[in-house]
Order: structure tokens, then C-alpha cells, then sequence
């Protein structure tokens, strides 16, 4: 109900074949930018805070430019920063537009490489300058580069030392901007030491130009600039002489995908949106694996190399549960699994009187896992048909039969999402009074003080929207009891690999189970905890243990639930209410591939992680009691 920002999406295409190819099979020589388009537009949910695309034009003669990036702030920044692109073309005749040699050799972005990006900021940093693509310039062409990524690393610190201790002098405090320097000065020592092998072979010139751009290995540039990263990323790059790359995380941490044929080659952060912009099938398309890199070369040849060894795979699940889109084959059929798998702890809340209950959902992206949780309701619901038939003996009467088959689940439209009130323009009480109004209910579906209400949601995190808005719009229909069912587990922990939650005292869960520490004379767990968090703190990343465990350790699940419904429920609230929670197990059996879940469980993939929830914990602390 509250939507969280989650890092980017990143997109490339590399076409294989002139431009003139594409203008006599397809119509347009902007097949390519079309394409690119498509694919940033597919994953717009990725990404609403700012867009950006860049794109290589081989084989420019010295005194032309080859690399052109556009980028824009703000929701629309996809369609602004592609109108920007058309504008160049816009007022020429149509036999010039239309002559791919022409655009070759004189218009902007009519190239044959082109890289595309969607932000969510997580860091707080704004503002057009951090905008992907970056670009490193240089009078080498292929010393040139332009990077872009879905990432977010934990050790920027480190790598920020690092590079400044070889003298490196980064534009900006920013990881976008550290690793574009990391990686830029990889790339300028690759191209150095292709220059002295050009030499000593006795090449002078462009000939020298042409053999070091042959030759550039962008792997080794990405071993000795990812090795030290930690985190979850898949970063993207081209050089001005046409190579370009993909680089995933060797965890598995955040998703690509790529398809290539004779025509092109396509990455991007999600499956469907290439299957939908290619009309490929699914199982065409392949999966970028952990620690692997996918290299195109200048000349357009594609290899796979592993950059860095592969460690146990721990694919973001909330990537399953709420970002990626719904579309994907797989993730449909696990985000119905998600919701079919609470229907034991849901009818346990309604005391199985399915009969008095409505269901529904909030928001959109909760909608699979309500089939999901009609579909094994509607199982249930025949289960007991069957019995009570049974029950009936031989020769049940028309009358018994009708009254058992005509048993339905019932299911409405309670609650809409009706505008985005701003309430920015009133302080106080009355900017509370407008939030309660986001969503609006559909009255009269359901029968006031007789119906249960269930609604189920794909996470809750902060808890906010329920405490000002969904819970108090929902008692106004009188039900007799609301039961709010997240198709996630709770989320108990900061996530340091590309959401933006990253304070302890963000989570409800948390709150929840400090609460109960302090109602119950256990603060010493608290105590404890910190000190150890703290005693840490010098120690190497590698071995430090999350202490915040602790904090959850003395409840049950149900017991941090229930708190929840005492700090969440408003004042004067009617119906009783109650929260279900997905289990852990439940997550894992729903999405077996994708075992990241280290913001429900604390069990981070990366030593990074482990030292920024310990830093998180200790700094809530001595905010909270003023150290």
C-alpha cells in the first residue's frame, strides 16, 4: 500500500547489421532507437525519477562526433528525452530522412549501439547530474565510456579510498560517479597497454587506432574494477569505439536478461519486456548469471565470461513479489502461489466463515496473489461441498443441492485508489485528514456488522498508509472484522542492494518488537544487542555478525503481528482487526529461485550488508538515547 522505490532498469541494444538493413526490412533505420524505446517504456515501472540514453556511432571519421547522450528529471522524463532525439529529425525532407546513409553519416543518435536507463534514486541524491548515463570523455575514442546501472553498492567508502589512493580525483562523492571512474581508469590502462603492444609491432597512426580498438579486452577492464564491489548490481557500458558490456553481480543480486539473433542484441532488467518488444519467446531468452558479463565487440562478436566467482545465488525476491512486472510467466505463476499459500492462516483470522466474508486487494500489484488466494479458496470451498453432499446420504434433494453448489467466494472492489491528493498544500491535522483520503470505498459491498473483510496487499513495510488512511476508510463500510494479509513475510531489515529502506526505525515490524521489549522489562535484549552491534565496529566486514536478530529473537511471528495491530489501528475504530503474514518458508516454496530474502530474515548475501545494518542499529540507538 506503500510503494517503495526500487533502484533502476537498465536496457541495451547492439545492432548487427548497417543501418540501410533496417531501413529496407523494417521501413526506418530508427529500428534501434524504436526498439530502445520500447524497452524503456515496458520497464517505466522500474523507474520515475529520471531517464536518460546514450548511443555509440561506429566508424566516424576524426572531427565527427560518435557518442550523444539526452537526459531528463521527473515521471515523463521517457517521453522528454526521446521527443528531444525526434526533434533532430523532425524538419528534414522526407528522402533525407529516410536515406540511412545520410543519417550515418550526419545526424545524432543514428547509430548502431545504444544504452538506456530508468532511476529511482535510493540515496537521496537528486537532480539532473545523476542522471544515468554518465560519460567519461577522452580524445581516444576507445578510451571513451558511458555507464549506467541497476546497483547499489555498500562499500562506495572503501572503493572512494581506493581509487583516490592511486590518485584518481572522482567529480562527485556518489558510487554512479566512483565506478565511472573506477572502471574509466581500468579501461585507460587496457587501451595504454595495447598502445605500447601496437608499438613495438611497429604500427603508427590510425593504424595504431584501429588495432587497439580490435583488440580491447573489456574483460579484463571489468575483473580488476569489479573485484572489490560489494553489493547488488548489473552495470551496463559502451566506448566510444563501439564495444559494450553488461555486468551482474556474482550473488545474482539484480536481474538481466539478453536475446541476440543475426539482427541484434538485447539486455534488459526484466524478461517480458523483451519478449513483448522482439515478439520473442520466452525461451529464447537467456539469463545473465551470476559474476558473468556479457562483451560485445566493436566488430559486433558476443561472448560470455565470468568476471568474478559465482557465490550462492540469492536473487532478490521482492523482485518476484512486487517490481518486476506481473507479465512474466514465471513471476504470474508465483505471485498466485504467494496468495494461495495464506489461505490456511486467512480462514484461521475469519474462524473459517467464508460465508460472511468479502475479499479484495490493494494495491494493484497485490492483484495475482488475490487469484492466487481466490483460487485456493475456491479449492477449499469445493472440499467442503463435496463433504456436506456426502453428508446428505443417496438422495439429496433439488433444494439441499442448490443451497450447497449456489456457496460462493465472495469477492469485491472495496477499495480504489482515487487521486493523488496533495497533501503538501496543508499542515498538521489536516494533511493527516487528506491522507486519509487517498483510497475510496465502494459502499455497499458488503453487509455491515455480519461481513468479515479481507484484503490482501504484496508487503508492508512502513505501515504508514494503513495507520493513516486504509484501515480507518475501511470501518467506515462497518464490517466486523479486518483482516490485512501481506503475500510477503514481515519485513524486518534494511535492504542495502537497491530499495530504499534503509532506517531501523522505518520498519513497523521493528517498532513492533521494541515495543513488546519494552512492555515486557526486556530492554536489556536491547542493550545487548547495541553493545555488541558496537563492539564490532572495528572489526573487517567480513567478520562482523547481525546483531539486530536479537531484537526479534524472544517473539513469535504472530506476537510482532499483533503489536503491529495495536500501533497501526486508529483511534475509534470499529472492527476488529488482524494482520497475516506470509511465512518465510511459504516465500521460498512460492519462489524457489530466488532465495534473497535478507530484508525478512537478515541473512544479507554480502559482507557490506551485514555492516550496514549493524551501522543502521547503532546509529537508531544513540539517536533514540542520545549518545
Amino acid at each position: 500500500m506503500e510503494p517503495l522505490k526500487h533502484e533502476c532498469g537498465v536496457a541495451m541494444i547492439r545492432l548487427l547489421k548497417p543501418l540501410e538493413y533496417y531501413q529496407e526490412k523494417y521501413g526506418t533505420w530508427m529500428y534501434g532507437l524504436n526498439k530502445l524505446y520500447l524497452l524503456m517504456e515496458k520497464q517505466h515501472n522500474r523507474g520515475q525519477e529520471g531517464a536518460g540514453l546514450a548511443c555509440v556511432k561506429l566508424e566516424a571519421n576524426p572531427g565527427e562526433e560518435y557518442m550523444f547522450r539526452e537526459r531528463a528529471l521527473g515521471a515523463g522524463a521517457i517521453t522528454e528525452i526521446f521527443a528531444t532525439v525526434q526533434s533532430h529529425f523532425k524538419d528534414l525532407p522526407a528522402h533525407l530522412l529516410h536515406d540511412a546513409g545520410h543519417a550515418k553519416r550526419c545526424l545524432p543518435f543514428a547509430g548502431e549501439v545504444y544504452m538506456g536507463h530508468l532511476r529511482y534514486s535510493t540515496t537521496g541524491k537528486s537532480g539532473i547530474s545523476y542522471v544515468h548515463p554518465f560519460l567519461r570523455r577522452n580524445n581516444w575514442r576507445a578510451k571513451n565510456l558511458a555507464l549506467c546501472g541497476n546497483f547499489n553498492m555498500t562499500n562506495v567508502d572503501e572503493i572512494f579510498d581506493c581509487i583516490t589512493a592511486h590518485g584518481q580525483h572522482p567529480r562527485k562523492y556518489a558510487d554512479t560517479y566512483i565506478m565511472l571512474e573506477q572502471v574509466g581508469h581500468r579501461l585507460d590502462r587496457e587501451v595504454e597497454r595495447l598502445y605500447a603492444e601496437c608499438r613495438h609491432e611497429g604500427l603508427e597512426g590510425m593504424d595504431i587506432t584501429h588495432a587497439i580498438e580490435d583488440r580491447i579486452d573489456l574483460g579484463n577492464v571489468l575483473r580488476t574494477s569489479s573485484k572489490d564491489w560489494d553489493g547488488g548490481y548489473v552495470i551496463c557500458g559502451m566506448t566510444g569505439s563501439g564495444e559494450s558490456f553488461a555486468v551482474r553481480d556474482p550473488w545474482g543480486i539484480r536481474p538481466a536478461f539478453w536475446y541476440m539473433d543475426d539482427e541484434i542484441m538485447v539486455l534488459a532488467s526484466e524478461r517480458p519486456v523483451i519478449q513483448t518488444a522482439l515478439n520473442v519467446p520466452a525461451q529464447r531468452i537467456n539469463e545473465l548469471q551470476p559474476g558473468q558479463a556479457l562483451l560485445m565487440s566493436k566488430a559486433g562478436r558476443m561472448r560470455l565470461v565470468q568476471i568474478n566467482r559465482p557465490k550462492p545465488k540469492k536473487a532478490c525476491s521482492f523482485e518476484r513479489i512486487y517490481f518486476s512486472r506481473g507479465s512474466d510467466a514465471d513471476i504470474y505463476k508465483e505471485r498466485k502461489l504467494l496468495g494461495k499459500k495464506l489461505v490456511g492462516p486467512i480462514l484461521e483470522a475469519i474462524g473459517h466463515d467464508v460465508e460472511h466474508t468479502v475479499f479484495s486487494f490493494i494495491p494493484n500489484t497485490a492483484e495475482v496473489a488475490f487469484y492466487g488466494m481466490l483460487e485456493g479458496l475456491d479449492n477449499y470451498l469445493n472440499e467442503l461441498k463435496v463433504k456436506k453432499i456426502e453428508a446428505l446420504g443417496h438422495c439429496p434433494d433439488h433444494d439441499e443441492l442448490e443451497k450447497i453448489l449456489s456457496w460462493r467466494i465472495r469477492s469485491e472492489k472495496v477499495a480504489i485508489k482515487d487521486i493523488k491528493l496533495r497533501t503538501f498544500i496543508a499542515e498538521g491535522n489536516s494533511r493527516n485528514d487528506l491522507a486519509a483520503h487517498v483510497y475510496d470505498i465502494t459502499y455497499g459491498s458488503l453487509v455491515p456488522h455480519v461481513d468479515n473483510l479481507v484484503i490482501i496487499d504484496d508487503s508492508i513495510v512502513r505501515g504508514t498508509t494503513l495507520r493513516q488512511s486504509i484501515i480507518g476508510i475501511l470501518d467506515r463500510l462497518h464490517p466486523k472484522k479486518i483482516v490485512i494479509v501481506s503475500s510477503s513475510p514481515q519485513v524486518r531489515y534494511p535492504d542495502y542492494y537497491g530499495i530504499d529502506m534503509a532506517g531501523m526505525d522505518q520498519f513497523i515490524a521493528f517498532r513492533a518488537a521494541v515495543c513488546l521489549l519494552k512492555e515486557r522489562d526486556m530492554k536489556d535484549v536491547i542493550a545487548r544487542a547495541y553493545h555488541k552491534a558496537k563492539a564490532q565496529a572495528g572489526l573487517p566486514k567480513e567478520r562482523m555478525v547481525n546483531y539486530v536478530k536479537e531484537i526479534y529473537a524472544p517473539f513469535t511471528d504472530r506476537e510482532i503481528a499483533a503489536k503491529m495491530v495495536e500501533l497501526l489501528t486508529p483511534k475509534g475504530t470499529r472492527a476488529r482487526v488482524e494482520i497475516v503474514y506470509q511465512t518465510l518458508e511459504g516465500l521460498h516454496e512460492a519462489c524457489p529461485h530466488h532465495a534473497g530474502d535478507w530484508y525478512f530474515s537478515g541473512d544479507y548475501p554480502t559482507p557490506g550488508g551485514v555492516s550496514q545494518v549493524n551501522r543502521a542499529f547503532i546509529d537508531y540507538i544513540e539517536k533514540l538515547y542520545q549518545f
